[in-house]
């Protein structure tokens, strides 16, 4: 298969770019929707800091797109009006090209993700999508929780980049992050007993109405990110 996933982060700076940011929101469906090639697609706020976190983050958006194919994708991030907009509000936009290696559960009742035919072997980066709809009557315990839950993540070791983002504030998240290897990811997944106690709870618990997780080989950056591309000295990954 040659469908390929795209992550796209904005940063902004300033009142009015942030506010403009907040209203292009609900604005840019009515471009998205018309955008050839484009499968699905999910508009993003984010929260303060890595993981979930109930807190918004006004400076920092993101756009995860599905494409039939790569041309398609690179003709809607040169040429198309909605990313010219981006682009003149934007401090910073930077853009992730993923092959879907796996994925589990289900997004608003979609499967979006196809598993690529054409992975490259010496490329050991690992990007992963974990997403959820929470429950109401769950919310006030999985969010007691998610603090002590999250607190390996800042130490974990191999862990590249990572942002919390979401569909709607407290009810629909999602983490995004890459690691250097699938034995990091691991590693934080099998050591850390606040993680597995994570899990356990949502097997117990049934905190989820709806679940995804899903991951990636990424292998292509446009743009940069504040201080740099986090990818960038990963010679495997292709800096355009």
């Amino acid at each position: 298969m040659s469908q390929i996933t795209t992550i796209t982060f904005f940063k902004y700076r300033g009142f009015t770019s942030k506010l403009w940011a907040f209203i292009m929101m609900q604005n840019a469906h009515s471009h998205l929707t018309q955008v050839a090639g484009l499968q699905f697609y999910k508009l993003m706020g984010s929260g303060k800091g890595a993981g979930f976190n109930p807190l918004p983050d006004w400076s920092v958006y993101a756009l995860i797109q599905v494409w039939e194919s790569e041309e398609e994708a690179m003709m809607f991030f040169n040429k198309h009006e909605l990313m010219h907009k981006y682009r003149r509000n934007a401090s910073h936009i930077w853009t992730i090209f993923m092959k879907s290696i796996l994925s589990k559960g289900e997004w608003s009742g979609n499967t979006p993700f196809i598993p690529h035919g054409e992975l490259d072997d010496q490329n050991k980066c690992i990007a992963v999508i974990t997403r959820a709809t929470i429950k109401w009557s769950k919310m006030i315990r999985f969010w007691s929780f998610v603090p002590k839950s999250q607190r390996p993540l800042k130490e974990a070791s191999g862990l590249i980049y990572t942002k919390g983002v979401g569909e709607a504030p407290l009810v629909q998240m999602a983490t995004f992050s890459i690691w250097k290897g699938i034995d990091k990811l691991h590693d934080f997944a099998y050591s850390s007993e606040e993680h597995q106690k994570a899990i356990k709870f949502t097997r117990e618990l049934g905190w989820y109405k709806e679940e995804l997780f899903a991951r990636f080989q990424p292998y292509k950056t446009k743009g940069s990110w504040e201080s740099g591309n986090p990818l960038k000295p990963i010679k495997a990954i292709t800096n355009i």
